[in-house]
């Protein structure tokens, strides 16, 4: 068997918890391979709205096994305020939650370093979202971070101190800021034992013989193709690869075991926080979809940018990730609308082109649009894609053929009822 792959192809929130979980009755395992609690995925059902930042979105799926990968951080207080919302809802998660032994812990000292080293930016603030997401990937990739099996050895506390000291050492290059670290130690302290009783495993040997077992497995991104640390809109990206090669080092799978790779985008755009967005409306529009598509942070609260749907951009994504089926969220965001527009080429150095550049931060990007008509009618009800006006049946087709993919879902609204599928 192979791992299937479901991973945001724009700026985050294209909305994977929600398919995560219309999936994951079909799977055996579900994972999570990279990011931490600046991930928000939020899902609707039975009238309840839960939101998950660091347990797999297949949680609330009776029988599937959730992973939490090694390349996942995770924040001990984040993570026992999240399964204290499992239990009041009555989720038994004990024997279906697992950790791999080498996920790195978020202490408090990196959301104190995020925090002053983002305040000290000034107006070049890159939005972090102030998790310790960062310093802890700074201290990963410089051999210096704590993992969750190391809770089990003798000496945890005193490597604890250790990476403590040399934090705040760090934190003496800024300027000071409000944080009370005693009261931040006592939580995450406290809050350990959920880590401590937790079943660890060998991450990468636990997929691996699923696997050989005829296991399915389905990997769940976080942010966004366009966050990735690498082929992102650097530096205005999360400190993790959100592409479809991220999973291989945050499961411990080979390449040859990738299988199907769902790439999601909205039927428009959005992006938190700082950086370049070529497709960004700053009018009447824009404020229509923030408002009409609920478009605030799951995680921050922070309003969403919003704008028209990007070809250019989401033909990078596709190309970086493999993208071989599509799913399409919030196309019921756009009922309302007179006229829906899509970018369908950039024009830069007088030139016009399909390409992204190399800076997106520093070239004048003028995108050229296409319209398409509105259908300006409720899509409540619909459950198959014929039954879908021929507006809304045209717009998703000419983004089939601008795309070379398949769409194969179709999210017509938050709820877990509200998905046709093709």
């Amino acid at each position: 068997m192979a791992v299937d792959v479901i991973l945001g192809l724009q700026w985050g929130d294209e909305g994977k918890g929600k398919i995560v979980d219309c999936l994951a009755e079909e799977y055996d395992i579900i994972t999570r391979f990279q990011g931490g609690p600046n991930a928000g995925h939020t899902l609707k059902f039975g009238g309840n709205k839960f939101v998950l930042h660091t347990v797999p979105s297949g949680i609330f799926r009776e029988g599937q096994i959730n992973l939490i990968g090694n390349g996942v951080v995770i924040d001990p207080i984040t993570l026992h305020k999240e399964i204290l919302k499992l239990e009041s809802a009555n989720i038994d998660y004990q024997d279906r939650l697992l950790v791999s032994q080498k996920t790195h812990l978020i202490l408090p000292t990196h959301r104190w370093l995020d925090a002053a080293a983002e305040a000290a930016k000034g107006k070049a603030k890159i939005g972090s979202t102030l998790k310790g997401i960062g310093p802890t990937y700074m201290d990963k990739t410089g051999r210096n971070g704590l993992r969750v099996g190391d809770l089990a050895h003798d000496n945890f506390k005193q490597k604890y101190e250790s990476l403590k000291a040399k934090h705040l050492t760090l934190l003496k290059l800024y300027p000071e800021i409000d944080f009370d670290l005693k009261e931040q130690e006592e939580q995450w302290f406290t809050y350990l034992s959920r880590l401590r009783n937790m079943k660890k495993v060998s991450g990468e040997y636990y997929i691996n013989e699923a696997l050989s077992q005829g296991k399915k497995v389905l990997a769940e991104g976080a942010q966004g193709s366009m966050l990735d640390v690498d082929f992102g809109t650097y530096p205005f990206v999360t400190s993790s690869n959100t592409i479809a090669s991220g999973v291989c080092n945050g499961l411990g799978v080979a390449p040859s075991k990738i299988g199907e790779v769902i790439g999601i985008t909205k039927a428009y755009c959005t992006r938190v926080g700082s950086g370049p967005f070529p497709t960004e409306l700053e009018d009447e529009t824009g404020e229509y979809l923030r408002m009409e598509g609920g478009e605030f942070g799951a995680t921050t609260g922070r309003p969403r940018r919003c704008g028209w749907i990007d070809i250019p951009q989401l033909k990078y994504t596709i190309m970086l990730n493999g993208v071989t089926q599509l799913v399409m969220t919030k196309i019921d965001v756009l009922n309302k609308l007179e006229r829906i527009k899509a970018a369908t080429t950039y024009t830069y150095d007088n030139q016009k082109t399909n390409v992204l550049p190399y800076d997106l931060n520093t070239v004048d990007i003028t995108p050229e649009y296409t319209s398409f008509p509105g259908w300006k009618k409720s899509l409540d009800g619909i459950e198959q894609f014929e039954q879908l006006p021929a507006e809304a049946r045209q717009y998703i087709k000419a983004m089939e053929e601008h795309l070379n993919v398949p769409i194969k879902m179709v999210s017509t609204g938050p709820e877990r009822v509200k998905l046709i599928r093709r």
